[in-house]
């Protein structure tokens, strides 16, 4: 019988293990896949480098087995957690990648702006849906993030995860948990320094994004909003804007 082949992923870039910067699993050590292309175009976005089609000479359509081959080289074949992100990694075929993965004891999560759903999401160890605040310019088609939660099955963790640039997007955030009451949620002060794609020195404004998170953790108690965590971009942090850290 001929070997099952799968779709090729679409990948941007694979690195690791690193710890995870930001979110429930913030400080895990962590290997990433990014995959190319998204179908939201934030006015903030920090890894415009697998989203943009102009940088797509740089991304590589890659088979699944050539995938994990990279996964399992860097993480010396002990099983680690793997970050599926991009760019919107929902668009791409994982599936298969998450189930080579889970035979060999790895983990795996994902995070999605929620807008295309896929069954598989049922498959994946950890969840994070981050809908797009006011500041991105992108509107939330909130039926679909609901999608999302239902495709869960209840099987993976799942968690909202919120980006915070001002008093709208805090409003925003407080409306997400409203609507998802039941799904834990993580803010981030937003990097207005987002970094711009082939320049991995450009400069990060520490000091605006502290003052941002001061004003969100003042937010959070001011308001008795006692379920939110408030948590930084850790490897904004240690390496600024720097790619595969």
């Amino acid at each position: 019988m001929a070997a099952m082949t799968h779709p090729a992923i679409r990948v941007s870039e694979i690195f690791g293990p690193t710890i995870q910067g930001e979110g429930v699993l913030i400080g895990l050590p962590t290997v990433f896949v990014r995959t190319g292309g998204c179908d939201y175009r934030c006015s903030w976005c920090d890894s415009l480098h697998a989203v943009d089609n102009q940088y797509r000479h740089e991304w590589e359509m890659m088979s699944v087995d050539a995938v994990w081959q990279s996964v399992v080289g860097l993480s010396g074949g002990r099983p680690v957690m793997v970050s599926l992100s991009g760019g919107n990694p929902a668009i791409q075929p994982l599936g298969a990648l998450i189930e080579r993965g889970h035979r060999e004891g790895y983990r795996f999560a994902l995070e999605t702006q929620g807008s295309v759903v896929r069954d598989w999401f049922a498959e994946l160890d950890v969840l994070v849906l981050s809908p797009k605040p006011p500041s991105s310019e992108m509107a939330t088609d909130w039926a679909a993030v609901e999608a999302c939660v239902q495709a869960a099955n209840e099987k993976p963790q799942v968690v909202l995860k919120l980006v915070v640039f001002d008093e709208s997007d805090y409003a925003y955030a407080k409306d997400a948990a409203a609507r998802f009451p039941r799904l834990p949620i993580y803010l981030q002060p937003g990097n207005h320094t987002p970094p711009r794609p082939g320049n991995a020195d450009s400069a990060v404004d520490l000091d605006g994004i502290t003052k941002r998170m001061e004003w969100l953790v003042e937010s959070v108690t001011r308001d008795r909003w006692f379920e939110a965590r408030v948590l930084p971009q850790l490897h904004v942090m240690l390496w600024g804007n720097k790619r595969g850290v």
